[in-house]
C-alpha cells in the first residue's frame, strides 16, 4: 500500500472518530468558519447589448431563451433554493470535520441571470438539445469551495469528500486536474443530494489556487462568449496557463480519487 493510501485510510478513520464524539461545538465552528467569503460569484457583462428577462423571454450579449424556456428556468432556480439549505448543512459539517475553511458561502447560490446565461449558451452551441437537456447537465447552481493550506490540503479533502459520500450524497463528478501540464489546478466535484436529488459542486482548493481561479475568471469569462474570436480564445488561455503554472502542487493531491474509488482507477481529469 502506498503512502498516499495509507494516509488516505487514516484521515477516513480519524474522519469516523471525529463524527462519532463531535457535540453542539461542531455546529458554532461551522457558522465561525462560513463567515469567510471570498470571490465565488460569476460575473455579468452586459455591455450595449439588448437585455430582457420578462415573460416574453430572457436575452443577453447576442444569447436567448423564449418565454417557455425562460419559465423552466426559473422553476429549477425556484427548485435549488429550496434544496439549498439541507444541502449547505452537510457541506458545512463536512467543512467542519475536515478543518476547511469555507470559502464565498455568501454566494452558494448561482443567480438566475448566470444560470440563463449558461443554458442558453448550451442551446447556442448544441441546437440538438432542449432546455430540459441543458438543465439537466447543471451541477453548479449550488456550489460551495473548501480551502486547506497545502499541507493539509490531502487529508482535508479525503475527510470531506467521505463525510459527504457516507450522508447519501452520490459522487456524480470528481475533476481533478492537480496532474494537467497547463491550464486549471484544483479539484471539482459534483454531487447529487439524497433527498431532493438536486445537483451540487463543491471545489476543493489551496489558498494559492483558490487565487488563482479568482485571478482567472474575467479571463474565462471572456473566453467563453461566443463573440470572442479564435485568436483572442487563444492569448486568453494562453494568460489563464501561465497563472495556472505558478501554483504550488500539495504532494499526493494528483492522485486524490473520489469516495470509494481506488486511485489508480480514478478517472482521467
Amino acid at each position: 500500500m502506498t503512502t498516499h493510501r495509507l494516509g488516505r485510510t487514516a484521515a477516513v478513520l480519524a474522519a469516523a472518530v471525529t463524527l462519532s464524539t463531535a457535540t453542539t461545538g461542531l455546529t458554532a465552528y461551522a457558522a465561525d468558519h462560513s463567515d469567510k467569503t471570498g470571490k465565488h460569484a460569476t460575473a455579468t457583462a452586459h455591455g450595449g447589448a439588448a437585455q430582457r428577462d420578462d415573460e416574453d423571454g430572457w436575452e443577453r450579449d447576442g444569447l436567448r431563451l423564449d418565454a417557455a424556456d425562460n419559465r423552466k428556468v426559473d422553476a429549477y432556480v425556484a427548485r435549488a433554493r429550496a434544496a439549498e439549505p439541507s444541502i449547505s448543512r452537510d457541506v458545512r459539517t463536512a467543512a467542519a470535520l475536515s478543518r476547511a475553511e469555507l470559502i464565498g458561502f455568501d454566494h452558494r447560490l448561482k443567480s438566475p441571470d448566470s444560470l440563463k446565461r449558461k443554458v442558453a449558451t448550451d442551446l447556442k452551441e448544441h441546437p440538438e438539445r432542449n432546455v430540459d437537456d441543458a438543465l439537466a447537465r447543471l451541477s453548479d447552481a449550488v456550489r460551495y469551495t473548501l480551502q486547506w493550506p497545502d499541507g493539509d490540503y490531502v487529508t482535508g479533502v479525503t475527510i470531506a469528500s467521505e463525510v459527504l459520500s457516507a450522508w447519501g450524497n452520490d459522487s456524480t463528478k470528481w475533476s481533478n486536474t492537480w496532474g494537467r501540464a497547463k491550464g486549471y489546478k484544483g479539484l471539482n466535484s459534483g454531487w447529487r443530494a439524497p433527498g431532493s436529488r438536486q445537483l451540487f459542486e463543491v471545489q476543493f482548493h489551496t489558498p494559492a489556487s483558490k487565487y488563482a481561479q479568482e485571478e482567472t475568471h474575467k479571463l474565462y469569462e471572456e473566453l467563453r462568449l461566443p463573440s470572442t474570436s479564435p485568436e483572442r480564445k487563444k492569448e486568453l488561455q494562453e494568460q489563464q496557463d501561465a497563472i495556472f503554472a505558478a501554483v504550488p502542487v500539495p504532494d499526493g493531491a494528483p492522485a486524490l480519487a473520489a469516495p470509494g474509488l481506488p486511485a489508480a482507477l480514478a478517472p482521467a481529469a
